[in-house]
């Protein structure tokens, strides 16, 4: 299964592992269908590590998501770059629409173990086309706004997400 994030910097397809990841791959599929990331932010970025969005809309707003889902890191699957995980809080069990690709080998965000620390996040899938978008976004100049850190100056939109053949 395939995903294209069309973006203000280019298009960006994603492959899906469901059989490694179902519940995320199905949660994040069902956001891609309603709409949900369509308007939305790349809202954090680091160089040399990662790109963040799937959760603000254009004003920097928190867009309201559905209830969280089990953590799938424990599938085996590696932070490596170009692929693409579930963000979440502390907590391990608290994905819900906010996803980041890897800009970079993240080993240290792998599954470890079942503990608080130790079970990392669960990547579901990874760039197959526009690399390279990834790359240029992840090298755009950062700023604050309002208590949030590492947000693009100038805005990193994702216009919409499709699935690929619907």
């Amino acid at each position: 299964m395939q995903v294209t994030l069309h973006t203000n910097h280019g298009a960006i397809k994603l492959e899906l592992y469901p059989e490694q990841a179902p519940k995320t791959v199905e949660n994040f599929i069902r956001y891609v269908r309603e709409g949900f990331y369509e308007n939305t932010l790349f809202h954090r970025v680091i160089k040399g590590f990662m790109i963040q969005g799937g959760g603000f809309n254009l004003e920097m707003v928190q867009k309201n998501p559905h209830a969280a889902i089990e953590n799938e890191a424990n599938n085996g699957l590696k932070n490596d770059k170009g692929t693409i995980a579930m963000a979440r809080t502390q907590d391990p069990h608290s994905a819900t629409s906010q996803f980041f690709i890897n800009a970079a080998d993240n080993d240290f965000l792998n599954f470890k173990n079942e503990s608080m620390g130790g079970w990392g996040y669960c990547v579901f899938g990874k760039v197959i086309e526009g690399i390279e978008i990834v790359d240029e976004i992840s090298q755009v100049y950062t700023t604050h706004a309002g208590f949030h850190q590492d947000v693009p100056k100038d805005d990193v939109i994702i216009e919409k997400a499709t699935v690929d053949g619907e």
